[in-house]
């Protein structure tokens, strides 16, 4: 169930001009100026902190980010970061076995984690009086878990059976979201099934995890953002009480998850005996993060593919009738700014077994080709529009937690949580011309990968019994 609710905050303000003759004339322009409260400071022992306060809801959202995603799991330990997620839910030095969870829930709360390319997430979403609590809880958990081997067995076989049931056994598993980055990319960190292989999985031993929680679960490789409903002072007391005193550790260095330019188009082809109908996708890698170019993607996201209005919908959806749905964007795992790393833009459809892949690709050629010639200044102005409209649902939604979400990722990444509140000012900086540099040095044929689905299911359907 998705929960919607504005939490921005709009600051007004009137210009007055002097004029010549001393006079003051109240010119009566109001703005509306997007801004999110933001109070950010750090622990001695590293932890990241970041308050945003919102009394127009009772609830509280407590968000703990790790600095550690899939992308850097171990080499012969795919799936791992994922599976640690779930250890993180099976005991801690007070809390016992799915205690946590219990905890959560009869306090009238929500909760969740998550594993990214960039990172691995807990939040709850409570009562705010019961926000104490759950700084206790995490707290506890971050100090230590009770980590035993019955645990890690039991949690083996729960992803283990998660793979098979979301990958293995459903028609489109892992397409695209898990498979295109495996054919995208070339280095192993960005390029490997960080669901993780069954053998991998299998292979996961105790003194694995100990040592991955050691190494990576510590405070100064953490953030945790506070959002809705509280008292500043009083939460600052709490967050010290409960997390000051949880030793630092030395970081490992960062592996090296650079991502080589692509020279030459490639193609591959994916069977699939459960699906019905052919699919596409086809993904184009990001430029460098933050960047002008980045963020002239992210508007060219919103004229190619996002809403009924984007140029490959009008196209292939409206125009040729190929698909009833064009599904696309900037980390298919995310947005396109919760992550740090190398990204690829991507967009796939699926069609009838009547429409050749050939045709789509034409189609979608036609559109790429004439893409340049659609850049106006109003093209830039609507897709800001889009954007801009995108981003308040975002950081509006579920009680605030697209804003825990971007405070505490970009706090990790950039060591600035106050950047939500200038993303707005960055997409403005953007012109036809950066747009159209964009497209030459990104939307290019020979930047791009494209991923068939071949539907056995469909073929075996029209084989004579």
């Amino acid at each position: 169930m998705k929960f919607k609710s504005k939490c921005f905050v709009l600051s007004l303000f009137a210009i007055v001009i002097v004029s010549c003759s001393g006079e003051k004339e109240e010119k009566k322009e109001e703005s509306a100026q997007f801004k999110v409260p933001v109070e950010y400071y750090k622990l001695n022992n590293g932890l990241k902190v970041i308050l945003s306060q919102d009394k127009t809801s009772p609830t509280a959202i407590v968000a703990v980010y790790y600095n550690i995603g899939f992308r850097i799991e171990p080499k012969d330990r795919t799936g791992f970061a994922h599976l640690f997620e779930h250890m993180m839910f099976q005991g801690s030095q007070n809390l016992g076995k799915m205690e946590f969870i219990k905890l959560v829930q009869q306090n009238g709360g929500i909760l969740n984690g998550s594993t990214r390319f960039d990172f691995t997430n807990y939040f709850e979403i409570v009562p705010s009086h019961k926000l104490e609590t759950m700084l206790w809880a995490e707290g506890d958990r971050m100090r230590g878990l009770d980590i035993t081997q019955e645990s890690l067995t039991n949690q083996q076989g729960v992803v283990k059976n998660e793979v098979k049931v979301n990958v293995l056994n459903q028609p489109y598993g892992g397409f695209p979201w898990l498979d295109m980055p495996q054919y995208a990319n070339t280095n192993w960190y960005n390029a490997h099934n960080f669901y993780g292989d069954l053998e991998d999985l299998d292979a996961a031993k105790l003194e694995d995890v100990e040592s991955f929680f050691k190494t990576y679960y510590a405070p100064n490789n953490a953030a945790i953002s506070i959002v809705g409903d509280f008292e500043i002072a009083e939460t600052k007391k709490w967050i010290t009480q409960y997390f000051g005193n949880i030793p630092s550790v030395e970081l490992p260095p960062q592996p090296d998850i650079s991502e080589p330019r692509q020279e030459k188009e490639k193609e591959f082809t994916k069977n699939d005996s459960l699906a019905n109908k052919p699919a596409i996708a086809l993904a184009y890698h990001m430029p460098e993060r933050n960047s002008p170019e980045y963020f002239a993607m992210g508007l060219l996201d919103q004229i190619l593919v996002q809403g009924d209005n984007s140029l490959l919908a009008q196209k292939l959806e409206k125009e040729k009738g190929y698909t009833s749905n064009v599904n696309g964007g900037i980390n298919y795992l995310g947005n396109m700014f919760n992550y740090k790393g190398p990204m690829i833009w991507m967009y796939d459809l699926t069609y009838d077994s009547e429409t050749s892949r050939e045709d789509v690709l034409m189609a979608v050629d036609e559109v790429m080709a004439d893409l340049k010639t659609n850049i106006t200044q109003e093209t830039v102005d609507q897709a800001i529009i889009k954007l801009r409209s995108q981003l308040y649902d975002d950081i509006g939604g579920t009680f605030g937690l697209g804003r825990a979400d971007l405070l505490c990722s970009f706090a990790l990444f950039d060591d600035n949580p106050e950047r939500i509140n200038s993303l707005e000012d960055e997409f403005k900086k953007i012109t036809p011309e950066i747009i159209k540099k964009t497209i030459d040095g990104y939307l290019i044929n020979s930047n791009r990968t494209i991923l068939t689905v071949n539907p056995l299911l469909a073929d075996n359907e029209k084989t004579p019994s």
